[in-house]
């Protein structure tokens, strides 16, 4: 008995069979994006604490 695959399922089974690296850019892209390295606490502290203070409105003439 053969089961049900939608058309969609059958378009990505051939996508892959045709382009065999198209996960591992998929993978790539989103580690490019959106993996990012944890955040250093003592790093950010430093950071925080060297921040100069902005005025109010910045495009004053005074």
């Amino acid at each position: 008995m053969a089961l049900y695959e939608s058309d969609i399922t059958q378009f990505l089974k051939t996508l892959k069979k045709e382009q065999p690296s198209l996960e591992a850019e998929q993978r790539e892209g989103r580690a490019l994006l959106w993996d990012k390295a944890p955040i250093d606490l003592d790093e950010r502290a430093r950071a925080d604490a060297s921040r100069v203070a902005q005025k109010p409105y910045v495009y004053s003439l005074d």
